[in-house]
């Protein structure tokens, strides 16, 4: 009677981590594949070097800092949004109508294809705001996608913290943002900021909503409003108008590179910063 339990379990275990090694086998692929195919066309030039005949000569530094400029704009857009409206949908409401309402939008939001995101970046923020095609307009829009993945992650790690952290808080005569500000926050940090790692993930590997709204001046971004063309863009360029496939290889080898240090960068301030707020 209890050997089916046991292979069940061990046939569930064996499924699970078979599923897993396919998922890394896959990504492994991809990334080795773009690198084996990219690198070799990497150089110093290339980092430096502004683009020439359409991205057919030269190299990609323009778009390098675009795409930086970009994400970080809108993250810092994002971050406070996502991460104040997560602490009020869990320290200061209650379950009910408003929060649902709240939720569901924010769901629904999360679910909102990126041309559409686009569309609305081009007819608001280009044109209505006149604030043309530039960073800020990008930023914005950027950061709009990005909401939904911080808010819900962010959430969800905040409710993580037990409650015996905000009562001991509170019975050593903290007051409420006291408690969130030294305690709840810093207990769920790691989460929070994997929320913002994800959120600058899918801002700096944007295409659509930033071709309708950043445009793909092949200039240097100075001011949140000038035009850019970040990687995402300039790679697709590359590869879809058939100017220089090898090039296109080589940006993307760039990007991921980048998103790589980044991630790494944001792991060891978490882990700084975390070990400073609870000292």
């Amino acid at each position: 009677m209890r050997v089916w339990p046991k292979m069940t379990e061990r046939l569930a275990f064996i499924l699970l981590w078979s599923t897993a090694l396919i998922t890394i086998g896959c990504l492994i692929l991809i990334v080795f594949y773009i690198l084996r195919e990219g690198l070799p066309s990497i150089n110093w030039e290339f980092l430096t070097a502004y683009p020439e005949s359409m991205g057919r000569e030269g190299g990609i530094f323009p778009t390098i800092i675009g795409s930086l400029y970009l994400t970080f704009v809108s993250i810092a857009i994002a971050a406070p949004i996502g991460v104040g409206a997560a602490i009020y949908l869990t320290e200061y409401t209650r379950e009910g109508w408003i929060v649902r309402i709240i939720r569901f939008g924010t769901e629904t939001l999360a679910g909102v294809p990126s041309i559409i995101f686009g569309l609305f970046g081009f007819a608001f923020l280009v044109t209505f705001l006149h604030f043309g095609f530039s960073i800020l307009s990008g930023s914005i829009t950027l950061s709009l996608m990005s909401l939904p993945t911080i808010i819900r992650t962010s959430e969800e790690a905040i409710k993580t913290v037990p409650d015996s952290y905000r009562e001991g808080s509170f019975a050593l005569g903290a007051t409420k943002w006291t408690t969130i500000k030294k305690v709840v926050i810093p207990a769920a940090l790691p989460g929070i900021v994997t929320g913002l790692v994800l959120g600058m993930g899918r801002a700096i590997g944007e295409t659509a909503a930033v071709w309708l709204t950043v445009g793909g001046a092949l200039q240097l971004p100075v001011s949140i409003m000038d035009s850019a063309r970040p990687m995402t863009l300039h790679l697709y360029t590359l590869a879809a108008e058939g100017i220089s496939l090898p090039r296109a290889f080589a940006t993307a080898s760039v990007l991921i590179i980048m998103i790589w240090i980044i991630n790494t960068i944001a792991g060891f301030l978490m882990s700084r910063f975390s070990l400073r707020l609870r000292a």
